[in-house]
């Protein structure tokens, strides 16, 4: 196998990469005796491929024939990644049934799997071969991997007369610049934060210009950096700012940074820094140096949409929120109507307005298109369109958060656009979610729930996800903050997903190709979803509000990996082909009136979420429980059930166990099984004759 450490690995490919190239899967191929030139060659494929990965992504925006070629890559490594599942999957199947193991191994030429899956990998293989093949056209260049696109520089010079409602944010970071700092630390760093197009450079313009700034500061000066943190240029250009000049581009940082201390000494600076990406501590020490010989009262205004940035630079956290409407229709009127408003025109105006979500970005760009043509049907046409969300001007500034997005956390922002807009959820309903989708990555050192947590928070600190609130109460007891995303964010996400995610709703039909991987119902639930098994490689079947569905054919969705009918008013039973979706790892029923689980469902070695909140009419679970070995998380709060399955104590992945009942028979598991349970973090003890004064446990804890 190629050595791959430390080589860029595309989102699409970096999961798939770490599977195919685990010792685990090389030796199935050795034991089985399966054609290992063919795992040779795919590698080397993918490998092609992936070197101009990057370049198809940006390119595909305006270039139909890339996207082309782009999407049937991406459907051909999810068909690669239902090969190694399929491979997985019977792997841990023998391992449950040693008669098994021996058969397989001994017999290995004449396994019925290993006839079944050579073909599958040569299908693959020749498609990925003939993608390869058509790169050689498309005009991509290897080797472009994911920086930001360049932008223009920006400069503290501002247009005043064509802002709105910032004035009482500038008078905040203003009162913050002249505020005493007790702890007597020379470097005070002021971190304006939020996503792009809110206004933050604007806002550190503002700030810049103000007649009373420019008195109280002996020394300004203001520094774009953008996407290239490189201490050597910031420095020098900082040093141009306030009045000296180097004698040469060959001088030394040592140099500059010498002059720059010179210059400083004594003095009173304000030093904006806009558009700061950087969140490497080391790299931030290495400029600052210089700036601690300022005068006391000295500050640094700094401009991100991270907070890990301004976490590195230890500033005090500005949040900007989004523009008030009465401002954003101010300046719509300024750009749209170029100061005199047309009264048939305002009407549709503040519906784009209000699409706008505050962003004066938005506001000014859409504002300006429409003042080319004031004319009701073409705004009227504007409005319904989906064309002023893909504006030249706005798309650019929120792909920038996207494509500067590690690779990691690029598949789980894209797979956020299966929630509509205004949805809030919380963070452990999408880790588990990311989690059954294989998004997560392998760690040593934590849990797949803590590498999902990881994962969260970073889309928060880079303002990609927002918080809605502290807590919410569901029953008795208070439930973890909720999350959203901006609606242009959303809009963003699902650019980027592109066909491999159909969100259900707003009367749209259920149009879904064999591309389709994840479906989400919003609001109209079809009275028949025959069109959905031409998704024959779906992953996702997740209604988001419930509701009545009808019946759904689950072996026509074998490849399913979340599957949720939480909510299904009708739900009274699963059919017993729910173990025929051995790829399954996340089941939702809550809060449906069903009465029995079928027997099959522990077929599912895959099952890693297990949730029967509220499940009500449910009064017992299968007896082989013990045999989902993949299980994490079972969700019981709510439920009917008497008795626990026998053998628990077997699940040795389980983390969450929010109750256990202890029968009064004696029938069932012990609680002293759950001295087996090493991960598990916590539960609630119940008699069976006293279903009350639950404790529920959330997964984060132990």
């Amino acid at each position: 196998m190629a050595e791959l450490a430390g080589l860029f690995l595309s989102p699409l490919l970096q999961t798939f990469f770490e599977r195919v190239t685990s010792g685990e899967f090389v030796d199935f191929f050795r034991r089985q005796k399966l054609n290992q030139a063919l795992l040779e060659k795919l590698e080397i494929s993918l490998l092609s491929v992936n070197a101009v990965f990057e370049d198809a992504e940006e390119k595909q925006v305006a270039n139909p024939n890339v996207k082309n070629w782009l999407d049937k890559l991406k459907d051909v490594v999810y068909d690669a990644e239902d090969i190694l599942d399929e491979i997985d999957t019977e792997v841990m199947r023998c391992q449950l049934d040693t008669s098994k193991v021996r058969k397989a191994f001994s017999n290995s030429l004449f396994n019925p799997f290993v006839k079944k899956i050579e073909p599958k990998i040569k299908q693959v293989l020749d498609r990925l071969e003939y993608l390869v093949r058509q790169k050689k056209h498309m005009g991509l260049k290897e080797g472009v991997q994911g920086k930001p696109s360049e932008r223009l520089p920006t400069t503290s010079l501002v247009e005043e007369s064509d802002i709105c409602g910032r004035e009482d944010d500038t008078e905040k970071i203003i009162d913050s610049l002249f505020s005493v700092d007790v702890s007597g630390n020379k470097l005070f760093v002021i971190a304006i934060v939020g996503m792009g197009g809110l206004g933050k450079t604007t806002l550190a313009q503002l700030v810049y210009n103000d007649e009373s700034v420019k008195k109280h500061f002996d020394l300004k000066a203001w520094a774009c950096v953008s996407d290239d943190f490189d201490v050597f240029k910031i420095t020098k250009a900082i040093l141009k700012e306030v009045g000296s000049s180097a004698n040469g581009d060959d001088t030394t940082l040592n140099w500059h940074q010498n002059r720059l201390k010179e210059s400083l000494t004594g003095k009173k600076l304000l030093l904006v820094l806009d558009d700061v990406w950087n969140d490497n501590s080391i790299n931030w020490e290495a400029l600052s140096k210089p700036f601690k010989f300022g005068a006391q009262g000295s500050r640094i205004l700094v401009t991100t949409r991270e907070e890990r940035v301004a976490s590195v630079m230890k500033a005090e956290i500005y949040n900007l929120k989004s523009l008030p409407e009465k401002e954003c229709w101010s300046l719509f009127v300024r750009h749209a109507f170029r100061g005199s408003i047309h009264p048939e025109l305002e009407a549709i105006g503040r519906q784009i307005v209000e699409k706008c979500k505050g962003l004066p970005l938005a506001v000014k760009t859409i504002g300006a298109l429409l003042s080319f043509n004031v004319d009701a049907d073409n705004w009227n046409e504007k409005l319904k369109s989906e064309l002023w969300d893909m504006s030249t001007e706005i798309i650019p500034a929120l792909r920038l958060s996207y494509k500067y997005l590690p690779s990691h956390l690029k598949r789980c922002f894209a797979y956020c656009s299966i929630f509509p807009k205004d949805y809030f959820f919380e963070e452990e309903e999408l880790v588990l979610l990311w989690m059954a989708e294989g998004f997560l990555q392998m760690s040593n050192y934590k849990t797949m729930e803590q590498v999902g947590h990881d994962y969260f928070f970073d889309l928060v600190s880079r303002s990609l996800l927002f918080q809605q609130s502290s807590h919410k109460y569901l029953g008795n007891y208070s439930r973890p903050s909720t999350f959203g995303m901006h609606d242009l964010v959303n809009d963003l996400a699902r650019f980027v997903s592109g066909q491999f995610i159909f969100r259900l709703e707003g009367g749209n039909l259920l149009q879904v190709t064999n591309k389709t991987r994840h479906i989400s119902i919003v609001e109209t639930i079809p009275k028949k979803l025959e069109a959905l098994y031409e998704a024959k490689g779906l992953r996702t079947f997740l209604p988001i509000y419930g509701g009545i569905f009808p019946h759904v054919s689950l072996p026509m969705l074998r490849f399913l990996r979340v599957l949720s009918f939480a909510r299904n008013r009708n739900l009274t039973e699963l059919p017993g082909s729910i173990g025929k979706i051995r790829h399954l790892q996340y089941l939702n029923l809550s809060f449906t009136p069903i009465r029995k689980l079928p027997d099959s469902i522990c077929k599912l070695c895959n099952l890693q979420t297990l949730r029967l909140w509220r499940c009500q009419n449910l009064t017992a679970l299968p007896r082989d429980m013990h045999k989902l070995v993949s299980l994490r998380h079972l969700n019981l709060d709510g439920t009917a059930i008497t008795e626990m399955s026998l053998h628990l104590g077997r699940l040795k992945c389980l983390q969450t166990l929010d109750i256990f009942v202890v029968s009064e028979k004696h029938c069932g598991s012990s609680i002293g099984e759950l001295g087996n349970l090493e991960d598990i973090g916590g539960f609630s003890l119940l008699g069976s004759s006293k279903m009350s004064n639950l404790l529920p446990m959330h997964w984060m804890q132990g």
